[in-house]
Order: C-alpha cells, then sequence, then structure tokens
C-alpha cells in the first residue's frame, strides 16, 4: 500500500510564492510519472503539471512560465514551484502517481490566493 503525503499549502495574496511538496511512501515496484492537479472551486479536478522519470515536464497553458515542477527520484519526491500567483490559482492541490499497474493520489492541500 502507498501513500502520498502533500504539504506547503496556505493563503498567499497575488503576486506570491508557494512551494508545494509531494512524497511517496509504502511498498512499490516501479514509481513512474507524478504530477500536481488543481480542483477549483464549482470544478472538476485538472491537470496542472506532470514530470516523468526522466525529468521530462509538462504544463497546462495557465501556468506555464509561472509554476515549475520538480523531482527526486531517491527520495520519492516532487515539488511545485509556484510563482506569481493569481486568484485563479486557488483551489485544493493533489499530487498523483503513476505505478507499475495502479495510481494513486494524495489527499490534496489547499492553496489560496487573495488578497
Amino acid at each position: 500500500q502507498v501513500q502520498l503525503v502533500e504539504s506547503g499549502g496556505g493563503l498567499v495574496q497575488p503576486g506570491g510564492s508557494l512551494r508545494l511538496s509531494c512524497v511517496v511512501s509504502g511498498t512499490f515496484d516501479r514509481l513512474w510519472s507524478m504530477g500536481w492537479y488543481c480542483q477549483r472551486p464549482g470544478q472538476e479536478r485538472g491537470y496542472v503539471a506532470t514530470i516523468s522519470v526522466e525529468g521530462r515536464t509538462s504544463y497546462h497553458g495557465s501556468v506555464q512560465g509561472r509554476f515549475s515542477i520538480s523531482r527526486n527520484n531517491t527520495q520519492h519526491r516532487i515539488w511545485l514551484q509556484m510563482n506569481s500567483l493569481k486568484p485563479e490559482d486557488t483551489g485544493v492541490y493533489y499530487c498523483n502517481a503513476d505505478f507499475d499497474s495502479f495510481d494513486a493520489w494524495g489527499q490534496g492541500i489547499q492553496v489560496t490566493v487573495s488578497s
């Protein structure tokens, strides 16, 4: 059984920065791609950024140039550096990880961008 734990969320003013972290624990054969998803108020959960085990990254157009995803394969951890935050970035951010035969989600962490 695996567990994903997110940290680093909170309240920030527009234009500010936050850094989210997600660590994977438990027993698994192989960890493949990982990513961040966001559920904004009144909307379905949507893709933000992903990173492959080789370090290839992909971003939703709305965060391109502002957010940066990174990874440490030894620690089974990813980060999401969020800069130039906007009120529309507000939501619950979820970490996702792909394993050999299943994927798993974290419990989610709140990010609120407001003055």
